[in-house]
């Protein structure tokens, strides 16, 4: 694994990249939640790191990466996204995008408008189908701008099936960065944005030719698992994995499981 910085129209970016990008035909690219960074991923991109080209990025305004001022909208992740692939020269439509969350929404709306650039998807408890916050993530928005260990420490221990996965380090590590100058107003443009603008059903249906999984945890409060069927059900090239005992970050409760499911979907591409 190296830790790398590249300058995104005048930002400063940081990722991970793991394996020979010239080495293998694939390429995997990791898109976080919001409020979380590459770090999150865990050792599941390294697993794959010998058969493909693999890469998890801090989206704009969010881990280490910088935090302009500006709007944090869905689209402008979508472009974000596009400018570092073509930075990185991983925009030559054999790369895989796996999105959680709020990265989950912009895998997608990536693979909706800018087609020739995806291989596949993976998505990941995603956003994109809430026309309003659920209780849960608006209690997250107030942890994060008013962050304390007590408020922070709460609501993670929603977000995942069993309260002893939240370790001390996950709060500190996230009250640290959401302290950084122009972080939460990052955190609060991409919330506002993400929690009340839709996908839309119809315009998914227009990636019927993306080989698609959507990944759940069962135990999913902060975006119901009602939402994979909504997301299965129009894409119809898509197949669902739930993985019980898993909150909203199954990869990072259940790894191994998560790990085997991407191996499995990989290997029937």
């Amino acid at each position: 694994m190296v830790d790398r910085n590249v300058t995104i129209n005048g930002s400063n970016i940081r990722y991970r990249e793991f394996g020979n990008s010239s080495g293998t035909p694939k390429h995997l690219l990791f898109l976080h939640g919001i409020g979380s960074s590459s770090d999150r991923w865990i050792d599941i991109p390294v697993a794959f790191s010998k058969h493909y080209h693999t890469v998890a990025v801090d989206l704009i305004g969010f881990g280490g990466s910088d935090c302009p001022d500006l709007d944090y909208t869905i689209n402008a992740f979508r472009k974000f996204v596009l400018d570092f692939m073509s930075s990185i020269q991983i925009d030559d439509g054999k790369t895989t995008i796996i999105g959680h969350s709020l990265g989950g929404y912009i895998a997608a709306e990536i693979a909706i408008e800018n087609r020739s650039v995806v291989n596949s998807l993976v998505l990941i408890d995603s956003s994109g189908m809430l026309d309003r916050p659920t209780p849960l993530l608006n209690e997250y928005l107030a942890a994060a701008i008013s962050a304390s260990p007590e408020k922070v420490k709460r609501v993670f221990e929603q977000l995942v099936a069993q309260s002893w996965r939240v370790f001390p380090i996950l709060v500190d590590v996230f009250i640290n960065r959401i302290n950084r100058p122009g972080a939460k107003h990052a955190f609060e443009s991409a919330f506002i944005n993400s929690t009340n603008t839709k996908i839309g059903l119809k315009r998914l249906e227009g990636i019927q030719d993306v080989s698609t999984l959507i990944i759940w945890g069962k135990n999913d409060n902060l975006i119901p698992l009602e939402h994979s069927k909504l997301f299965e059900q129009a894409i119809r090239n898509s197949s669902l994995e739930i993985v019980e005992d898993a909150g909203h970050a199954p990869f990072a409760e259940k790894p191994a499981i998560v790990t085997e499911i991407l191996h499995e979907f990989f290997r029937s591409e």
